[in-house]
């Protein structure tokens, strides 16, 4: 039994079905980033884009299948830092990588909010203050959070149905533009000819970008604790989520570059927006502002969501202070976690522009799903660790983890030492963090894999 069971505390709910976390999934890896990742790709590989989106996927279905793997077996919150607690028994690994996922979240809540107040500001002519607009927006997802599950991902819901709305309308209005470009043009070395180092080079380097689109993993787990049947419905979201977001980036990534020239892509501020302007003139331009609100807005809201997960997830291990893993009694929510979250965000969103700590981050989440790749394997060959309904060879995590590990080395060696440096001071002052707190309360660790051994 569970500890929260054992205690006779309020749960939290399992309220989601196959189709919401699906969803759920789905927003988190459509986000806000492809709106203007195809310009940046299109940068690195020309009009051969869509071979990065490929290369990533594979990578990221890996990585998937491992998650879908775990959450077949622990369909907990609180994510990778339950996962590595279960395979390495070791109070700070879990630690360092539980809270480098929830700096990556923070990052990209407080990033969106900002990003939301802005685009509200110049779409709908608003003249408050972008500080204000963006509290207002982080006030009032915490207030869907605390209301429920089932009205967080509702909400994910519409806004992932209107985001993939919009890169379906990149698609449907430049579907008959395909043909017209070269799909394996690369860009041309400085000198003018042939392409700037070997292709293998380029495209893992693209796919380094890329990859990223994919990063739903960390927000699903977590929320698998208040899915319906997790052990089946976990394994199958993930999979149907993947495949979907491919099939959307390699068709929106082909019409892009058929319908305007790679270099002018590169150069767009609003990549997709000029695709649209140049294959629909008539579409209103406005329309598809609002709909980047909303794929936005989504990013923000399912991190959040992730955020609040994992910091229960962590405290009911033992890793945070207990009132963090207190249940609304009524609401069935995290509400400590979620309140102590909005406090952070909104502080992190009046420092204006946080790019390369959130750069960072994406190093820290490469190394965290390295990690997990490498304690599925570890709980595979455990004997007396119980298998999932839903189990991979082992050499899925075996190469989930070398693609992971490749993808931090190559952008570690782009030559950029800014977000490596920052990812490395975070990763330290984590660890100093966990001793100068005296973080890992020992007797509540122990109660808590004694009560998940018995559960």
């Amino acid at each position: 039994m569970a500890v929260q069971e054992a205690q006779g505390e309020p749960k939290l709910k399992r309220a989601a079905g196959l189709t919401q976390i699906t969803l759920f999934g789905l927003g988190s890896m459509l986000g806000a980033g492809i709106y203007g990742l195809i310009g940046k790709a299109a940068g690195e590989l020309g009009s051969a884009v869509w071979v990065a989106f490929l290369v990533s996927m594979v990578a990221a279905l890996l990585t998937g299948l491992s998650y879908a793997s775990i959450a077949s077996r622990y369909p907990r919150a609180g994510g990778a830092a339950y996962v590595t607690q279960m395979a390495y028994r070791r109070p700070m690994v879990s630690y360092v990588v539980g809270l480098a996922v929830v700096c990556s979240g923070l990052t990209s809540i407080a990033t969106q909010s900002n990003v939301v107040a802005a685009n509200i500001a110049e779409t709908f002519g608003v003249g408050a203050p972008h500080w204000l607009l963006a509290i207002g927006f982080l006030v009032l997802l915490s207030g869907v959070l605390f209301r429920g599950i089932s009205e967080s991902l509702w909400l994910n819901a519409v806004c992932t149905l209107v985001e993939a709305f919009g890169l379906i309308l990149v698609i449907s209005v430049g579907v008959s533009y395909w043909g017209n470009a070269n799909l394996l043009e690369f860009p041309p070395s400085d000198g003018g000819g042939g392409i700037e180092g070997p292709v293998a080079l380029l495209v893992m380097q693209g796919a380094v970008l890329t990859f990223f689109s994919f990063i739903g993993f960390e927000d699903m787990l977590n929320v698998s604790e208040e899915v319906k049947n997790p052990e089946r419905t976990m394994p199958l979201a993930f999979i149907l989520a993947i495949l979907a977001a491919t099939l959307i980036y390699i068709a929106v990534s082909i019409t892009a570059v058929s319908v305007v020239p790679w270099q002018e892509l590169a150069e767009a501020a609003g990549p997709l927006t000029l695709v649209v302007e140049r294959a629909a003139p008539w579409f209103p331009v406005g329309v598809f502002a609002a709909i980047t609100i909303f794929a936005v807005a989504n990013t923000a809201l399912v991190n959040y969501v992730m955020a609040s997960r994992l910091l229960y997830g962590m405290s009911r291990q033992g890793l945070l202070p207990a009132p963090l893993g207190r249940v609304h009694k009524a609401r069935h929510t995290p509400y400590v976690a979620i309140f102590v979250l909005l406090a952070i965000v909104i502080l992190l969103s009046l420092l204006g522009d946080i790019a390369a700590l959130a750069s960072s981050t994406v190093l820290l989440l490469l190394m965290v799903f390295t990690i997990v790749n490498v304690a599925l394997i570890v709980l595979k060959r455990r004997p007396d660790d119980k298998p999932g309904r839903f189990e991979v060879p082992a050499i899925v995590p075996a190469l989930g983890a070398l693609s992971c590990a490749a993808l931090l080395i190559v952008r570690i060696a782009e030559g950029d030492w800014t977000a490596p440096l920052i990812a490395g001071g975070l990763v330290v002052a984590i660890v100093i963090l966990y001793f100068v707190t005296g973080a890992g309360d020992k007797g509540r660790i122990e109660k808590f894999l004694a009560s998940e051994r018995d559960s």
